[in-house]
């Protein structure tokens, strides 16, 4: 037996909107993520010379500031997700419950 508040919920089409958007942009955010990842593994798997140049005179090489790109950009996305989700997707899951309140 369903709750009739969540069958209003799911009958309303901004929870559809809301559904396909988030689902459409998270799925694009992770292929985003999933690319630079394995693309920095692949670096380390196929071509080690690249990543073993030293920057400078230095012991430090070129794959130290490649991986903390990495790490940086998935401190990026997840802040432009946490963003989006506060502004547009709040809002939108405010109107769904509003209407499911009525």
């Amino acid at each position: 037996m369903t709750d009739p508040v969540v069958a209003r919920i799911r009958a309303n089409p901004k929870y559809q909107l809301l559904k396909s958007k988030r689902n459409a942009f998270g799925w694009w955010l992770a292929a985003l993520m999933m690319v630079v990842y394995y693309g920095y593994i692949a670096l380390i798997a196929f071509n080690k010379e690249f990543l073993a140049q030293p920057l400078g005179a230095g012991v430090t090489t070129i794959g130290v500031p490649i991986g903390m790109g990495v790490i940086v950009f998935t401190i990026v996305i997840t802040g432009i997700y946490v963003r989006r989700a506060n502004s547009e997707y709040d809002q939108l899951t405010k109107e769904i419950l509003e209407d499911a309140s009525k």
